[in-house]
Formats: C-alpha cells, sequence, structure tokens
C-alpha cells in the first residue's frame, strides 16, 4: 500500500491492462461533513471521473467498478431510490462524453430488479458507447460474487443435463464462459478505497491472483493521483501466480 501521491502517470514498470475497483467510503465521507449518505453517493461520481482519466491516461485497457451490490438492495428504501437516480443521471449526463472518448460502457450483474428508467438509461448508455476502442468501463451493479458463481454453476448444471456437456470436460475454462465477466481477461489490480481490507463479496472467482492496492482515502476524494499511487504500488510488485521465482 503506498499513499504517495504524484502529478504525472506512471510510465516505468509494468501498466496493468485490467483494473478493478470497490468504491468505499460514501456514507463515511457524508456523516464526517453531517450530510446525508446520498450526498456522500453524488460526490463519488466526480471520482469516478477522476478513475476513468487516470485508467486512460496511464494506459489501462479495462477499468472495473463496483457500484451496487446485490447486499445494497437492503438498505433503507429512500437511499436506493437515490442510488437508482443517481445512476440514471450518471447514464445520461456522461453517455455523450465516454462516447467521444472512446469509452465503451457494460453494466454487468443482475438488472432485473432495476426500475424501467433507470434500466433504460443503462441500456441507452451501453448503445451509444458500443464500439469504443479507447477503454472497456464495466459498471458491476446489483452484482455479488457468490451469486454470480452460483449462477454459473446452475448454467453449467443445466447443460450437463440436456446432454450437451460432458462433465468430466467440465474445467475453468467452461465455467468462465457463465460468468458475467465471461471473455475478459482477471484484473490485475484490484483497489479499494476507505481503508478496508476486504474483498464484499466482489469478483471472487476472477481476483484468484489479483495484486491488491489498499487506499486510506475516502472514494469522494479519490482522484487520478490516488489512481496513479495505485500503478505505482502494482509496478514493485512479482506477479508469481502461484509459481517460485528461480533463484
Amino acid at each position: 500500500m503506498t499513499t504517495q501521491r504524484n502529478g504525472s502517470a506512471p510510465v516505468d514498470g509494468p501498466i496493468p491492462h485490467h483494473v478493478a475497483i470497490i468504491m468505499d467510503g460514501n456514507g463515511r465521507w457524508a456523516c464526517d461533513r453531517d450530510l446525508p449518505r446520498h450526498a456522500g453517493h453524488r460526490e463519488g461520481m466526480k471520482a469516478v471521473r477522476q478513475a476513468i482519466e487516470g485508467a486512460m491516461e496511464t494506459g489501462v485497457g479495462i477499468l472495473t467498478l463496483f457500484a451496487f451490490s446485490t447486499e445494497n438492495w437492503q438498505r433503507p428504501e429512500e437511499e436506493i431510490v437515490a442510488l437508482m437516480r443517481l445512476l440514471k443521471l450518471y447514464a445520461e449526463s456522461e453517455r455523450e462524453e465516454l462516447q467521444e472518448k472512446g469509452v465503451e460502457v457494460r453494466v454487468l450483474g443482475d438488472l432485473a430488479r432495476m426500475d424501467a428508467e433507470t434500466r433504460a438509461s443503462v441500456e441507452a448508455i451501453e448503445e451509444a458507447t458500443q464500439g469504443g476502442s479507447r477503454l472497456r468501463l464495466n459498471l458491476m451493479i446489483s452484482y455479488s460474487g457468490r451469486e454470480e458463481i452460483l449462477r454459473a454453476v446452475r448454467l453449467v448444471a443445466a447443460e450437463v443435463a440436456r446432454g450437451s456437456l460432458d462433465p468430466e470436460a467440465v474445467d475453468a475454462r467452461t465455467l468462465e464462459k457463465f460468468l458475467h465477466t465471461r471473455g475478459l481477461p482477471d484484473p490485475d489490480l484490484l483497489i479499494r478505497t476507505s481503508g478496508e481490507f476486504r474483498l464484499s463479496n466482489f469478483m471472487l472467482w476472477q481476483l484468484a491472483y489479483t495484486e491488491i492496492h489498499i487506499s486510506p482515502v475516502l472514494w469522494p476524494d479519490f482522484t487520478r493521483l490516488d489512481f496513479f499511487a495505485a500503478v505505482r504500488d502494482y509496478q514493485r510488485r512479482e506477479r508469481r501466480f502461484g509459481r517460485v521465482t528461480a533463484g
């Protein structure tokens, strides 16, 4: 972990192709200022822009943001309504700029519980940004790592039951075809803000060998400089994937 903040994008060392972020600290940021929790979520939208800019300046190809978990549906109704409004606002207000920047947006998760208006806005930003080649932005909404794995297992089991899949042929690649992230490489780097050391049920399958950077910064205060600091921390790591280096 590092808290060093440097104004220039990292250039010396490997650049992570896929960066995932657990955006934590919106509620704490608001409480510290005697503001309602939704004020922290609204301020967090600025940090999303900072992360996107940091990713593009660094040369990251894929950025995945944990925006809303399935557990978040258990929060007070007024907070859920505020979060859905913010998601709709983000999808509508950022669509044109993201399209111009070459950012392709994909929303991954169980979207069936989302209200019709918000879902329409989400589908619109996906359609408008389709084909963007500079950055792939995944917004994980109504997402649970465990539920994703269970869903994939059920789909694999259904294929086996239909006789279209030999159970002896089932391997990691088979299951990955049924994940929300199918076709995407696993994250090279995970950033979690607010100083918490938890995965919070996020991408449990995909993070097996991901490097983890814990930032003490609350998400609304996160800037592209904090993104650069995380990448520099990544560049100091030796990725072994369970292997032992010679020497």
